[in-house]
């Protein structure tokens, strides 16, 4: 991979709302406008920088990978997140993070309908576990960009009833959407587009206390994986999607850029990536089991960073197992622009140079550890 220069998000000043991102030398230039300031310990990369728990569980899918059991997530859960903490009971964990007059935001991840998506089963659990620590329903929003996605998923049979169920935007198409918040944004021109700004959505700056995220384990056609950076900074912004065109991806710097804005890197406080089924080609989506697989995992952390390294790995792996190219591959003899046609009958087949590089981008921004060698991994079988 050709390594670029890496650049730092410079606080904001006292008499400006405005933080300036300088740029590589073949990058785009950033301007990030907020007048929110950083929590004192931020949520990313939060009190366990460079921490990981992985508890894997025979269980918790049927053979085939295609039913999931409740009760095997219920006990992954909570040795997961004792292991995180060091507390003994469950409950305790939960309040190292949460109090009852928290307004907690739960990020999903709704694109690889049906197969891979934040699980009814983990996205429960945490419901059931936040209202444990005394935080009611009400005060409680399952948040995605797009309603038809949440539609789809449905949410709702499997959760308490007054849990909130919040889409920013129809489908791709924000249209000055009230959702938005127009004094936190992002601003930068990638090709050359009519609209340069991705503003964030005004339930997380004006609303949400406390957010979890719950990402999946997925490959993905731009930026080599999706996982706990892509799904808390692409999925809590709009007109996101404008980074990637013609074979060419400004991900690299993006993805970190947007998860370090003030409040969402602040209030960002745990990460539940969700590897109970995941995605080793095609991804984000999934619409058939063709390139799905079954890690039957669940990865706990603060640190956003680590596990998406450590996703790297296990996307790249799984693809390697399977004589796919490498998610590094930057041959662009790879890369075919037939919508995505080709790409998704053939895994040696791609549509953009991904940027897998993202991952470390966002470690050297302050987000995380991304050095393997610096990352402590507990493994649990359950």
């Amino acid at each position: 991979m050709k390594r670029r220069t890496f650049v730092q998000l410079l606080a904001a000043t006292a008499s400006a709302p405005t933080i300036h991102a300088n740029e590589s030398k073949d990058g785009p230039k950033y301007k990030v406008v907020t007048p929110h300031k950083p929590a004192a310990t931020p949520g990313m990369p939060g009190p366990y920088p460079g921490k990981v728990v992985s508890v894997k569980s025979a269980k918790c899918l049927s053979e085939d990978g295609l039913k999931i059991d409740g009760e095997a997530v219920r006990d992954m859960m909570e040795r997961g997140m004792r292991a995180l903490t060091g507390e003994e009971k469950t409950i305790d964990s939960w309040r190292r993070f949460f109090t009852p007059d928290d307004v907690v935001g739960i990020k999903v991840n709704a694109g690889g309908r049906p197969w891979v998506v934040s699980s009814h089963e983990i996205v429960a659990e945490t419901i059931r576990n936040l209202m444990a620590v005394g935080v009611k329903p009400q005060q409680i929003y399952i948040y995605e960009r797009f309603q038809n996605q949440l539609d789809q998923v449905n949410y709702a049979p499997h959760v308490p009833e007054g849990v909130n169920i919040f889409a920013a935007e129809r489908a791709n198409a924000r249209n000055n959407n009230q959702s938005y918040d127009p004094k936190v944004y992002v601003e930068a021109d990638f090709f050359g587009e009519d609209d340069t700004r991705s503003n964030m959505i005004k339930l997380i700056s004006q609303k949400l206390t406390k957010i979890i995220n719950i990402p999946n384990m997925k490959d993905h056609g731009a930026t080599g994986v999706t996982g706990c950076l892509k799904n808390i900074a692409y999925g809590s912004f709009s007109n996101v999607a404008r980074t990637h065109y013609k074979g060419v991806s400004h991900t690299l710097s993006f993805v970190g850029a947007l998860a370090a804005v003030e409040p969402l890197r602040s209030r960002t406080v745990l990460q539940i990536m969700d590897g109970l089924r995941g995605v080793w080609h095609a991804g984000p989506f999934a619409p058939t089991l063709k390139y799905v697989f079954f890690p039957r995992t669940i990865m706990f952390g603060t640190d956003p960073v680590a596990i998406d390294r450590l996703l790297l790995d296990i996307i790249d792996d799984e693809r390697k197992r399977r004589g796919a190219i490498s998610i590094w591959n930057r041959d662009e003899k790879t890369l075919d622009f037939n919508n995505g046609g080709n790409r998704d009958k053939d895994p040696n087949v791609n549509i953009i140079i991904r940027e897998p590089g993202h991952v470390e981008y966002a470690g050297r921004l302050g987000l995380g550890v991304h050095d393997i060698r610096e990352i402590e991994v507990k493994e649990i079988e359950a």
